[in-house]
């Protein structure tokens, strides 16, 4: 389809190294005028399922600063644009759990909140895991709890895991496990 917005003029706001924020002046798909700013990601979000064989999969509790909560959720970061994100998901799997898997499957790409960031994300499913030693960088405090996958799910259906990225995850997981994907 067409694009229907009409870009003017572009004004930079905010740069720090993760994000990039801009002010469009444009004219909208009704015609009139207005502004639309959008937060531009300068890595992909990575986040990785890991599954060992007794079916436990692995969660990564910490704060989230912007919303002012302790959040559960699969293990993720950022890959830098540059990057394998094959090789992005395994740093970030080592880094947060410890753990190192031998077989991997990319399941999803997913942009994380598209009206206002181009922000891509890529899910992972890690099996064959094997337990290391984490290496956390120095903004993380994290907890890293080992559970059922049924229990995942169960947290996320109750609204215990909010993150959208590994709600998305988890249920993709459980709808491939029951077509026999997984």
């Amino acid at each position: 389809m067409k694009n229907p917005w009409k870009k003017l003029s572009t004004k930079f706001i905010y740069e720090n190294p993760w994000i990039e924020v801009k002010e469009d002046k444009v004219i909208n798909p009704s015609g009139n005028e207005g502004i639309y700013g959008t937060v531009h990601f300068k890595n992909k979000a990575i986040a990785v399922v890991p599954i060992d064989d007794e079916g436990n999969t692995y969660l990564v509790g910490q704060y989230r600063y912007p919303l002012d909560i302790y959040s559960w959720e699969i293990p993720m970061g950022g890959g830098l644009n540059a990057d394998d994100i094959l090789d992005s998901a395994k740093r970030e799997l080592k880094e947060e759990t410890g753990l190192i898997a031998k077989k991997w499957q990319n399941i999803a790409k997913i942009h994380t909140s598209n009206s206002v960031t181009d922000e891509e994300g890529f899910i992972f499913v890690a099996t064959d895991l094997q337990q290391g030693e984490s290496e956390p960088e120095d903004t993380e405090d994290l907890i890293v709890k080992k559970l059922p996958f049924e229990e995942a799910i169960a947290m996320t259906m109750r609204g215990e895991i909010t993150d959208a990225i590994s709600i998305s995850a988890i249920l993709k997981v459980e709808l491939m496990r029951q077509r026999g994907e997984l």
